[in-house]
This record gives structure tokens, sequence and C-alpha cells, in this order.
């Protein structure tokens, strides 16, 4: 009995020692972090960690930053994402210091006070003046004047034509609104239109938008002239010229990108790089590829972006500008490019060698010539794009009059902004 009494108290001394040791273990380690400056550690909200290059890219990132990057993946569902991210921000939940969001997502978080300002400390004027100006004023900076994100790329809402319909037409080129005209009109015959848009009434202020901007109009400004001439524009194809489909107003991008693959249409404004096209085999210089925007009253373009921002409540400011001052830097933007096939937002770094690319030629086109602008959103974004959709709807069919359509536009703009 003795020696089991002895046998038993000497285990439970063993084990008091280990767990002695392991705290002084954990201890040590928290104590030697904290001395050597080792405690640069951050944790990232991402969208990107089922992306092939995440791994890759976490790596690099760290070594070139000097900070660790613990990560958590953010909702594939976008209004769970959305609302997600509203919670943490709100809550004050210091868990996460970087998150990844969207325009949406930035519309409704930039003037909140949860998001810390990045000019004083990361977004310094030499870096700045490389992103496009029109971006990150519409998208980035708050009602103060404060500049909340990093863009992680550049991505154009740009234009794109069938080389052999602009061939058949005796076209070269689509330089400015003359010429946009004359291909539409040369291009619509025999069922097939020369423009093709995603009209859904949630889609369709993609376009709304583009046209106003290169009007040189407003889209918070429905007296503008500007604005006005935008929408005619639109009416006038689909109902007077009849160069655009009435029945579009019921396609998405998949619906209408599959039509303009299928020879249906002439030209349409279509995110990305092209994968679609390459897919279907219709992608080249000789078939569908993209140009640079043509210009009307001015030349503008949108560009779309997740970008970097730094939670307000995080207890790792220091090592998380760190991250943030990589990922804004040229070796950043290069690591974008490499690991996740993003074209770098920078304009210096978009003219790197190591950018190796088909649509380089154009885009940098874009970048030298075209006002790059963020789309038109306001906090309460998905209200206001349907309201603004319905409305479009009913000014094509013709159930309000145009001066109806700014009137009533008037009014969401101030409802919503």
């Amino acid at each position: 009995m003795k020696k089991r009494l002895i046998s038993i108290l000497s285990l439970i001394t063993a084990f008091t020692i280990i767990l002695a040791g392991c705290s002084s273990s954990n201890t040590e380690s928290t104590t030697s972090d904290s001395n050597s400056g080792s405690k640069d550690e951050i944790t990232l909200y991402t969208i990107q960690s089922t992306t092939p290059g995440f791994e890759e890219w976490v790596k690099e990132a760290e070594e070139k930053s000097g900070v660790k990057i613990n990560w958590v993946a953010a909702p594939t569902d976008s209004d769970t994402r959305q609302q997600k991210v509203s919670t943490i921000l709100s809550s004050g939940d210091a868990s996460v210091d970087i998150l990844e969001i969207n325009d949406e997502m930035a519309t409704s978080f930039k003037n909140t006070g949860w998001l810390e300002p990045l000019q004083d400390t990361v977004l310094t004027d030499d870096i700045t003046s490389q992103f496009p100006q029109g971006y990150m004023k519409d998208m980035l900076t708050t009602t103060n004047g404060d500049v909340i994100g990093v863009p992680g790329y550049s991505g154009y809402l740009a234009l794109w034509v069938d080389q052999k319909k602009l061939d058949e037409a005796g076209m070269t080129s689509i330089e400015n609104e003359e010429d946009f005209v004359k291909f539409l009109k040369a291009t619509t015959k025999d069922g097939q239109y020369g423009y093709g848009g995603s009209w859904e009434k949630t889609y369709v202020f993609n376009e709304i938008a583009t046209f106003v901007n290169l009007f040189g109009g407003d889209y918070y400004d429905w007296t503008n002239e500007g604005s006005r001439k935008a929408v005619k524009f639109m009416y006038d194809m689909a109902n007077t010229w009849k160069v655009t489909p009435v029945d579009q107003l019921a396609d998405k991008y998949e619906q209408m990108n599959q039509k303009f693959i299928d020879g249906k249409y002439g030209m349409v404004f279509m995110w990305g790089t092209g994968n679609d096209y390459r897919e279907a085999n219709r992608y080249g210089d000789d078939q569908i590829h993209m140009i640079n925007m043509p210009k009307f009253e001015k030349r503008a373009i949108f560009t779309d972006s997740w970008s970097y921002v730094l939670n307000t409540s995080s207890k790792n400011k220091e090592a998380a500008e760190k991250f943030l001052k990589y990922v804004a830097s040229e070796e950043g933007g290069l690591s974008g490019w490499k690991n996740f096939n993003r074209y770098p937002a920078r304009a210096d770094v978009a003219k790197n060698e190591a950018v190796t690319s088909d649509v380089k030629e154009v885009y940098t086109q874009i970048q030298e010539t075209s006002e790059i602008n963020g789309r038109p959103m306001l906090p309460q974004t998905m209200e206001f794009i349907n309201e603004m959709g319905t409305l479009f709807h009913n000014y094509i069919q013709d159930k309000i009059t145009l001066d109806e359509f700014c009137a009533k536009a008037q009014e969401a703009v101030d409802k919503y902004k």
C-alpha cells in the first residue's frame, strides 16, 4: 500500500513538474517575443485563402514585411461576408487587424470611424500618386479626406469588340462617339446588334454610370446635361436606332456574355481580362479583344478592387502598418500579380517588365489616357442600385419620360446619400 501511495505521489509530482515546465516555457517565449520585437504579428481576414497561390503569397508577405500573418477565411456568400465584416468592425472586435473589403463595403464603412486613416503612415503622397486618383477619391477617401484602404488590383469595366465585325464595318478603331455610333449601326443586321448590355436592374447601373462619365456627367446630379445625354443615348440605342435589344433588360453578365461569344453583338462593356473568351476559343486580336475607351466628352472608365483596410480596434497597428506598406509597395504589387494574377493597381508597378500579359498594352493605354473612377455607390448600396435600375427600365419601356426619370433619379440620390 505504501509503495502504491509513493508511486502515485511520484506520478503526481512528475506531472506537476511537466506542467510547470510547459507554463514556464510559454511565459519565456512570450517574454522573449516582447523583448526581441518579434511580436510583429497580425490576423488577416481574407477572401484569398482558397486561391492556389495563397500560401506562397503569405510566405512572401511575411518575409518582406517582417510580420507573422495569421489569417481567417471570409465567407464566400457576399451578403454573409458583408454582415460578418460589419459585425467585426462595429463591435470593436480586435481579433482581426487587417480586412479585405470590396467597393460595396468600402462605401458602407469608410465614414463610420471603424477604419484607420492611412495617409500619414502608409499611403504617403509618393505612393498614392501611383494609384488611380479617381478610384482613390470615389471609393477609399472619407468625407473628412482620410484615405482608408490600399487597392489590391485594377480591374476595368472595359470596352470589348468583335474584330471580325469591326473589319466587316470597314473600320480600324473606335476612337470617339461618332465611331461608336457608326459601328453600332453598321453591325446591326440579320438579328445581330451593334451593342450588348447587362441591363438587368441590379447590373445596369454599371453601364448607366459608364455612359454618364463618357458624356461628362455626374451620376449624383441628374440636372447635369451630361447625365441626361447619357441615358438619352441608351434610350436611343434601344428604341430610336434599335442597335441594342430591349429584351436585354433581363440579362446579367452571364447571359449577355454568352450572346457576345455567340456573335450576336459587336461590342460590350465587360469586366476582367477575357477568360470566358479564351475558354470559348473566341479570344484574340482577330476575334474578341479589349480596346481603349473611346472619347465622347472625355475618356473615362471604372475600375473595381478589393482593398486592404486596418481595423481601428486593432491592438497590433504598428505590425499592421508594416504589412500594409508591403502590399502597397512595388514588391507587394508584383506578388499579387504573380500569385493571384491580379493586375497591379499602381501604374508604375504595372509597367514593370515582370508584368507580362496580353492585356498589358491596352491597360497601359487606359491608365495613360482615361479618367479612372470608382463606381457610384451610396451607403445603402443595393437599395440605391435597385431603385435606379427600376427607373431605367421604366424609361426604356416608355413608362416614364426622360424628365421624369431624371427627377426621380435625383430623388433616389438624395434619399440614399
